[in-house]
């Protein structure tokens, strides 16, 4: 195993003990946890393109990590009352289809990296779970909401990366009924 992959499996390690934290109201630790593992994120794929080190495996499990990790964070939240549960049916819906698309499309032998907009998407996430967890500081102390900013962009982000994705890769989706991907 290379360590792209080795920290994406520690970014999946983490979040059974960033969610401990988190729901025991230690939000200053879980959002430590957090942002540790989201810097694992931007290291394994700037590690695996810089010494090519690129695999299907991380192709597939890098942007499933991430996906775990802000669903993660993002449910928790909700549980805790922080965050509007639509919002998560947002991003939960956007992923569960994009998900569902990369499968049907690796089915048929397609691997379907991460485009820029869903890395963008992934950092707002971060930055707006990141920020709520340390209590919108240090915007606090200027009267800025920068957590809830940031929390829209996100959702908004998500909502178009998602149709973004789905236009762009929509030859790959199109299947004919024996289960081969168009031409």
């Amino acid at each position: 195993m290379n360590l792209p992959n080795a920290l994406t499996l520690l970014r999946v390690a983490l979040i059974p003990v960033f969610i401990v934290f988190l729901m025991s109201d230690s939000f200053y630790i879980a959002a430590g946890i957090f942002i540790v593992a989201s810097i694992t994120d931007a290291l394994d794929g700037h590690i695996a393109r810089s010494k090519n080190l690129v695999t299907n495996f991380g192709k597939i499990m890098d942007p499933l990590a991430d996906k775990l990790l802000v669903v993660s964070a993002l449910v928790c939240l909700t549980e805790l009352g922080i965050i509007p549960g639509w919002m998560v049916i947002v991003i939960l819906a956007r992923e569960f289809t994009i998900t569902g698309l990369r499968s049907v499309a690796a089915s048929s032998g397609i691997v379907i990296a991460a485009g820029f907009s869903g890395k963008l998407k992934t950092v707002a996430q971060m930055v707006a779970i990141t920020l709520i967890l340390l209590e919108n500081w240090p915007f606090i102390y200027l009267g800025i909401p920068m957590d809830q900013i940031v929390l829209w962009i996100a959702v908004a982000l998500t909502v178009y990366s998602g149709m973004e994705y789905i236009v762009k890769n929509r030859a790959a989706f199109s299947m004919k009924g024996d289960g081969e991907a168009k031409k």
